[in-house]
């Protein structure tokens, strides 16, 4: 059973039903079940499962799981709870060891815990504080970190107005996780890589970002991978004519979709939050806030 959770979790195969996997006795492979979980939006489901595992008395399980709560809360829009999971995932593990091909050990939930530290300093919009965070990553032994990393690298330097220099660590994240042939996060990484080249805005950047964004859409929509669906589409829309007003549908209908997922506490959070486009399921239209840079990380 754990190979095929991986492989949902970081294959070939990230729209795999895995919900018997829920009631596992192993903790690892409840763990695993909830990453695939969240990767398909079910946000409220993962999170039952999270919460008990943050407690278990292995530190790298319990690091873990308190890095993937706060993910899943980050791509709602709380920073400010997810970085309080991020602080004691961090404080969990105290002791240093790799060797999982994913991640799955002291050295990959350490580097977790420090991203994840780094995107929540992001969210607040305190960005000396997030690169700090990212060079005490380092060099990553897994290569889940190290597209992880890409992502976040490349968000921070958006974020900065440095689109230009989003597109290096994006294209290092697409490039590992294809080589990986790790889906969801070959899809995550074209919409980062996407996002960064249209937003730079040159000829050719804006052509392939646009490119690589459309069969992402198309790729997550068709794997149910909701929480990618509406900030693809919404990058999409004012840069691809051939979209136009369907782009906006589907970004409703999956972060309609996302919300209806989410536990209580995360869906009011969620629309409230300035990094969610929660005026779309009001009005049909396109938020406010600028949908490119603010993508989440995953």
């Amino acid at each position: 059973m754990e190979e095929e959770l991986r492989r949902a979790a970081f294959g070939d195969s990230p729209g795999r039903e895995v919900w018997s996997a829920l009631s596992a006795a192993s903790p690892r492979l409840r763990w695993l079940a909830a990453v695939v979980l969240g990767g398909q939006g079910h946000y409220a489901a993962a999170a039952t499962v999270l919460d008990r595992l943050r407690l278990d008395p292995d530190p790298v399980i319990a690091s873990l799981a308190l890095s993937t709560r706060a993910s899943h809360l980050r791509q709602l829009g709380a920073h400010h709870l997810a970085r309080p999971l991020d602080g004691a995932a961090l404080a969990r593990v105290r002791t240093t060891g790799g060797g999982d091909p994913d991640g799955i050990d002291a050295d990959g939930a350490r580097t977790d815990a420090l991203l994840g530290l780094a995107a929540d300093s992001l969210g607040a919009g305190r960005l000396v504080e997030a690169r700090r965070l990212l060079a005490l990553v380092g060099t990553t032994g897994s290569w889940r970190g190290s597209v992880r990393r890409g992502w976040v690298s490349a968000e921070v330097e958006l974020a900065s107005g440095r689109a230009h220099a989003a597109v290096a660590p994006a294209e290092e994240a697409y490039g590992v996780a294809t080589s990986r042939k790790a889906l969801r996060h070959e899809l995550k990484s074209a919409l980062v890589l996407g996002t960064s080249l249209v937003v730079w805005g040159t000829p050719d950047g804006l052509t392939r970002g646009v490119e690589l964004v459309e069969c992402e859409l198309n790729h997550s929509a068709t794997m149910g991978l909701h929480p990618l669906i509406w900030p693809s589409a919404l990058v999409l829309v004012g840069h691809a004519t051939t979209v136009g007003a369907v782009a906006i549908d589907r970004a409703t209908e999956a972060l309609s979709c996302v919300l209806r997922r989410a536990d209580p506490v995360s869906r009011q959070v969620a629309l409230d939050s300035p990094w969610v486009p929660s005026g779309l399921l009001r009005s049909g239209e396109p938020p406010n806030a600028d949908p490119q840079t603010n993508f989440l990380t995953d």
